[in-house]
């Protein structure tokens, strides 16, 4: 459940002692002694992968199910066994018949594609379910008729609609089910004329891989991508795929506890930013990666933050502004990375208030969030809970 405590999810993971756990996990016992009393409320990422490594069990294990999808041990859902048929088709089905009165075009796809990114960003994961099914299938007629160049076109929306079938089960907590999208959409992309779309999907999968605490293959991916990237920087979209990428793998350096690697990377990307500015904006931003000094600087500030470093998180978050093209998306774990920081901090009062800011700015992704479960309870279990934190954990279905 979303609910529990990290600490209860170590004491059921398996039947290891707790000197037994640190030695497997090589984590001090005293961590996870104070994780399993409730002490901390949460630990490092490099501790939580290597907690999850001791336990032979994959990170959401230990971080609990999103609030959206919890796990009940009944069969998936009607919406998202659709959104399994649509990523793995019946073998020898024909091609679906196109679904509405239009023309079924690429512009027509592309169309439907930025929309279902939207509602990805937006945290609609439902209404994405929804429609998943019909993209994948009307991008999958595309890449199957037509002439050659119609059909890589075809090809290169099969792709995107994969790997957004693919960012929806990571967050949905089923990553053998994004792995499947994201290697299909691999595939389409080597069939495509889109250059940057493979390495595109690469990130994908290796956000994938450190879900599954797969570190050293999500550095390996990203670091060989972005070396076939590199002779295509002479554009934006070259730059954000790029730099993308960089982040991606500054974020498995940081998780395997090597942060000054990673904060180096990050700096390089950052610096790379200063080159959108000198070069004309994507035509289809919501379809390539996202990157701008924004994103580069939430990313710094959630490394630091996971990395126990919230003086200097909060000192990154200072004064920032926001890029108009920053997704939902992004602008939420800003938030929550700058609660979590005045958490850590023993700044409960502010810690509220980016919670309220969190509600009020993005309630999809407040539903959604597992992390915000983990602070409102931290933040609840102080010996004089702060000023509207009833609030808060009211609307997350908890009692403060």
């Amino acid at each position: 459940m979303a609910t529990e405590h990290l600490g209860e999810r170590l004491r059921r993971g398996a039947g290891y002692s707790q000197e037994e756990l640190a030695a497997r996990a090589q984590v001090s016992v005293d961590v996870i002694r104070k994780l399993e009393q409730r002490r901390k409320h949460s630990a490092r990422l490099p501790t939580l992968h290597s907690l999850a490594s001791g336990l032979g069990v994959e990170l959401t294990a230990l971080l609990g199910d999103p609030p959206g999808a919890p796990s009940s041990g009944e069969a998936d859902p009607p919406r998202l066994v659709a959104v399994r048929r649509a990523i793995m088709p019946p073998l020898f089905a024909p091609p679906a018949e196109p679904r509405g009165p239009e023309r079924l075009t690429v512009a027509l796809v592309r169309a439907e594609l930025a929309h279902g990114w939207t509602l990805y960003h937006d945290a609609e994961f439902g209404p994405l379910m929804e429609t998943l099914p019909g993209i994948v299938e009307d991008a999958r007629l595309l890449a199957a008729v037509g002439s050659a160049d119609e059909r890589a076109a075809g090809q290169a929306a099969l792709g995107k609609a994969l790997q957004l079938g693919g960012h929806l089960a990571i967050r949905l907590g089923k990553t053998d089910l994004a792995l499947a999208a994201l290697e299909r959409a691999h595939q389409a992309a080597a069939d495509s004329s889109d250059p940057l779309l493979g390495p595109m999907i690469a990130n994908s999968v290796a956000w994938a891989y450190q879900r599954q605490a797969r570190l050293d293959d999500a550095t390996a991916l990203a670091v060989h991508a972005a070396d076939t990237v590199e002779p295509h920087t002479d554009t934006a979209e070259g730059v954000r795929v790029w730099g993308g990428l960089l982040m991606s793998a500054a974020t498995s350096y940081a998780r395997s506890d090597d942060y000054d690697t990673a904060n180096d990377m990050m700096r390089t990307a950052e610096s790379a930013t200063d080159r959108l500015a000198k070069l004309p904006s994507s035509a289809d931003g919501k379809l390539v990666s996202v990157f701008n000094r924004s994103s580069v600087r939430i990313e710094r500030v959630r490394l630091a933050v996971q990395n126990e470093r919230p003086e200097e998180a909060l000192m990154l978050a200072r004064g920032m502004r926001l890029s108009r093209d920053t997704p939902p998306s992004w602008r939420t774990w800003l938030l929550l990375d700058v609660a979590r920081a005045h958490t850590d901090m023993g700044n409960a009062a502010e810690a509220v208030r980016a919670l309220e800011r969190l509600r009020r700015v993005a309630p999809g992704w407040w539903r959604q969030h597992t992390a915000a479960v983990t602070l409102v309870r931290a933040l609840g279990d102080a010996p004089s809970p702060p000023p509207g934190l009833g609030r808060l954990a009211g609307s997350l279905g908890l009692t403060a």
